[in-house]
């Protein structure tokens, strides 16, 4: 979803027009852990290119029609990692769940007056993935618990979770919103999250959701 040619045949077979835009695409790319100052630029790019080239293409792209409908919904998916610090120590996934978050609130404002509303949901830990399974079983039993007992509802997310605030934010019950960060994490914890297995440091570590 990083290529225009590709996006704009995409939008065009499928008749131009769209009601709804869900930007899901995003991730760390099979990226690990690693310092600042040994991250290449290269690897910072295209964390970025997924998680925010990708929803501004799109966006840019569906808005011509949503515009002429005067009628619209679009909802990125960014991390509880873009409204605190990630787990996964990755600086560009990090700081690009944040952009999403932002890129949400600057499309409401400017779409907000042709009816077209732009809203972002930021999930909490999920084992959605390869990746975020080794993650979790890295923590082992104790990081695990030590997890789930800062979390106020004591479980970690499941694909359903997501998918019914988005599909919230998607319908006319959400008509009236806009701009805003949905985060879908079982609570907010009470303190910043630690796991005694996996604590911000140097030396590779396999990536977690948030």
């Amino acid at each position: 979803m990083t290529d225009e040619d590709g996006i704009a045949k995409l939008i065009a077979e499928q008749g131009g027009e769209f009601d709804v835009f869900i930007h899901v695409a995003g991730g760390v790319l099979g990226q690990k852990r690693q310092p600042v100052e040994t991250v290449p630029a290269a690897d910072w790019d295209s964390i970025y290119d997924v998680n925010v080239r990708g929803a501004f293409l799109v966006a840019r792209a569906v808005v011509p029609a949503m515009k002429a409908r005067n009628a619209g919904k679009m909802v990125f998916i960014s991390s509880g990692a873009g409204l605190g610090v990630s787990l996964t120590g990755i600086q560009a996934y990090a700081s690009a769940k944040a952009a999403l978050i932002s890129l949400a609130r600057q499309l409401a404002h400017e779409l907000g007056p042709f009816g077209i509303n732009v809203n972002a949901v930021a999930p909490g830990f999920l084992r959605t993935s390869p990746d975020y399974e080794r993650q979790w079983a890295s923590y082992g039993e104790e990081g695990q618990q030590a997890m789930l007992d800062q979390i106020p509802l004591r479980r970690i997310g499941q694909p359903d979770d997501i998918s019914n605030a988005v599909l919230f934010l998607a319908s006319p019950f959400a008509s009236w919103i806009t701009g805003q960060t949905l985060s879908v994490s079982g609570g907010p914890v009470s303190r910043a999250l630690q796991i005694p297995s996996f604590r911000p440091g140097p030396g590779p570590k396999s990536a977690c959701k948030a």
